[in-house]
């Protein structure tokens, strides 16, 4: 079993006003039809689907903290789950870049009961592991090359006494063997989140299962998974045009808030860390009153709250109720910043804008903006760079970059087209970000994109899981899930003037952080 490795790089994407596509999915099967009926009804057409699905989602918080939503849904015998642990790669100590994600890997290890044929002769060479690992790492300081090779030849030796006693993939094998489908996992900035989906009379074996892996972990295999995450560093970023763009973009964004690091962790500090190191951000931060989980399917809340009681209730309570927020606060951007990355690529070029957080009342206005710029072959960018001047072969611009819990980026880019050279093609594509300045939005154009935002939103969310992973989301990050409710009213009230207003505050020259990929031989003279 792997977890998600793509969602390292911890790009939030929109999750668009939540409210219509539960209501519409959750209630008629006929989904967009409804979705296009409400655009000629009365916006009040909609609320009583809203009043149904409220009904049928119940909450409940254990006595340690842990909190449950449970959306009831009968339709079909399957129920997904959603273990949302607030904690990602902003979180991390300095030094420790990458451990959130490392420990999503590790999570599908086991338990002292299951991937083990032993844990007692195990864990003592782990233990060992952990011992000689550390020597490793004061021995290269010294440069002595011969203890250097004694060294390891004792750590290769033991980790294969220790990978005596694993039976590889047990936890994915009994998922697969029970029906389970979609195991996996995906670390942000933000957040980690573990799920996947069960037959409908599987309910306590999940209950069995997921508690056990957060109960009592051992985070087995850990040196031949540190060489798996630096392989897909190496894959992803380093070995990447993009993502190698993107980190340099992010690190001269921003100054001192920890979204500037990558969500993978750099090089020399994955190679560093220990198991050690993994425990303790364990013990820090997935105690149970700062995981969430959410449940949506073929279930009784009752049965629920029952099983979570017995299962998850073994956790102990700790003091502290949230992770430690993160105090570093960027400093409001006084000047354009700009980088330059060298690679064999077709040339990018990108631009990123400070913005606020998810709780921001204006947030929904960015999502707005975003959609306005990217929403396909409809929009701006892609009418005016891509169809009228040739510029660009795409165009693309998104919120919430790298994360939305805290300030952000809304970042625009384009992919030049053969010919053009970048300094040309951002000339046009800061022209179309200045029209929202000056330049009123036409109300059917706002209508089309709201609608827009609306039919994307039933796209994503057409599924339990869908359903599991927003209601997670909107109640760590914001409080309650019921808030996923109010993004439809401030849609829906988003006028042209805010459009304006949001943009004439926020594209401004030094507010801009700019990005250039160009190939080792680049003519600047290009078209």
């Amino acid at each position: 079993m792997k977890s998600n490795r793509a969602s390292c790089f911890g790009i939030t994407k929109s999750r668009w006003i939540v409210v219509m596509a539960i209501a519409v999915l959750w209630w008629n099967c006929a989904g967009l039809s409804v979705l296009a009926a409400t655009q000629t009804q009365p916006k009040s057409s909609i609320q009583p689907y809203i009043n149904r699905v409220i009904e049928q989602i119940t909450e409940f918080t254990l006595d340690n903290g842990l909190q449950f939503i449970v959306l009831e849904n009968h339709e079909a015998p399957v129920v997904s789950f959603v273990t949302y642990a607030n904690v990602g790669g902003v979180d991390e100590p300095d030094g420790q870049t990458g451990v959130a994600h490392f420990l999503e890997h590790l999570a599908f290890k086991g338990t002292k009961k299951i991937g083990t044929t032993n844990y007692p002769a195990e864990a003592k060479e782990l233990d060992k592991l952990d011992t000689i690992f550390a020597e490793i790492q004061q021995v290269q300081k010294s440069g002595d090359k011969t203890k250097l090779a004694q060294l390891t030849e004792q750590f290769v030796a033991t980790q294969a006494a220790a990978n005596k006693y694993v039976k590889q993939n047990k936890f994915g094998e009994i998922v697969d063997t029970a029906g389970g489908v979609d195991l996996n996992a995906a670390t942000s900035a933000d957040a980690t989140s573990y799920f996947y989906s069960f037959p409908a009379n599987k309910l306590e074996l999940w209950m069995s299962l997921e508690s056990e892996r957060f109960l009592e972990p051992v985070f087995r295999e850990f040196y031949q998974e540190k060489q798996v995450i630096l392989e897909e560093r190496r894959m992803r970023t380093d070995n990447s045009p993009i993502g190698k763009m993107i980190e340099e973009f992010l690190d001269i964004a921003y100054d001192i808030h920890p979204y500037k690091r990558p969500v993978i962790g750099y090089e020399g500090d994955i190679d560093a860390l220990s198991r050690e190191n993994v425990e303790k951000f364990f013990k820090t931060y997935y105690s149970p009153n700062n995981l969430t989980i959410a449940i949506a399917g073929d279930v009784y809340p009752d049965d629920v709250q029952k099983l979570a009681k017995t299962y998850f209730g073994r956790f102990k309570a700790q003091s502290q109720t949230q992770p430690s927020v993160v105090a570093k606060v960027e400093p409001p951007q006084s000047k354009t910043k700009e980088v330059t990355v060298t690679f064999p690529s077709q040339p990018w070029y990108l631009e990123g804008y400070h913005i606020p957080a998810l709780s921001d009342p204006d947030y929904v206005v960015y999502e707005v903006i975003a959609q306005l710029l990217s929403s396909g072959r409809t929009s701006r960018l892609y009418k005016s760079l891509v169809e009228e001047q040739q510029l660009a072969l795409s165009a693309q611009g998104f919120s919430g970059f790298p994360g939305d819990k805290y300030p952000n980026l809304m970042l625009v880019y384009a992919l030049t087209s053969p010919g053009t050279s970048v300094d040309r093609l951002a000339t046009a594509l800061r022209a179309e970000i200045e029209r929202l300045k000056t330049e009123a939005v036409a109300p059917e154009e706002l209508e089309q994109v709201k609608t827009q935002l609306k039919a994307g939103l039933l796209r994503t969310l057409d599924s339990n899981m869908g359903m599991a992973r927003v209601l997670a989301e909107y109640q760590a990050k914001t409080g309650s899930w019921r808030n996923i409710f109010e993004e439809l009213k401030k849609l829906e009230a988003i006028t042209p003037q805010d459009i304006q207003r949001v943009a004439l505050k926020t594209f401004t020259e030094e507010n801009r952080t700019i990005g250039k990929l160009l190939p080792p031989i680049y003519r600047a003279n290009a078209s």
